[in-house]
């Protein structure tokens, strides 16, 4: 048993809401929080997610920032005045710096960037107030990074590479040469 799982274990109440609009990663990291011991309550919409405050407040979210329905931040808000004691995180593929002062303000104990692993996720939602989460044991390279924002994009864009290439600023034909490769590690 990993220590994470040792830490998860422990807690009195291991109830965690996952809110994410994207189904693989919310299948992928909730299949992973349950591995490390959470009680996992899926979500896709912030009308999702507040049925299930409804119903049983959690102890932890994890929530993404930008929904179809809504904003992540509307749901931080949400789980506080439900449960001023929970550990609210924001997942964001759209990282700046003013959503990162919203989120914090909003009541989020953190903030990270998508794709997000597993681990840091816990590290981040079970770090005490008066420490930072430690940095990750094994950081995606730059290129992977910028692979997955690439696909991201190319997804939200409903897989229209002239489209995609048009808002990341990139010739077509070299994003083509890109989609066609295989992630980087």
């Amino acid at each position: 048993m990993s220590d994470l799982s040792c830490a998860v274990g422990a807690l009195a109440d291991k109830t965690l809401l996952l809110l994410d609009d994207d189904a693989s990663l919310r299948t992928r990291l909730g299949r992973a929080l349950e591995q490390r011991g959470f009680e996992v309550e899926l979500a896709e919409t912030v009308a999702d997610a507040l049925r299930v405050l409804k119903t049983r407040p959690p102890a932890f979210a994890v929530c993404d920032l930008r929904l179809g329905d809504g904003t992540g931040l509307d749901v931080v808000q949400a789980v506080r005045n439900a449960r001023p004691d929970a550990r609210i995180i924001i997942l964001t593929g759209y990282g700046s710096i003013a959503t990162a002062v919203a989120a914090v303000k909003a009541g989020a104990i953190d903030y990270l960037s998508k794709p997000a692993d597993a681990d840091d996720v816990v590290n981040a939602l079970l770090a005490r107030a008066d420490e930072s989460p430690k940095p990750p044991e094994n950081p995606m390279s730059a290129d992977r990074v910028r692979w997955e924002h690439i696909q991201r994009i190319y997804v939200l864009c409903n897989h229209n590479v002239s489209e995609t290439a048009r808002r990341l600023n990139m010739h077509r034909r070299t994003l083509q040469r890109i989609l066609s490769k295989r992630a980087p590690r």
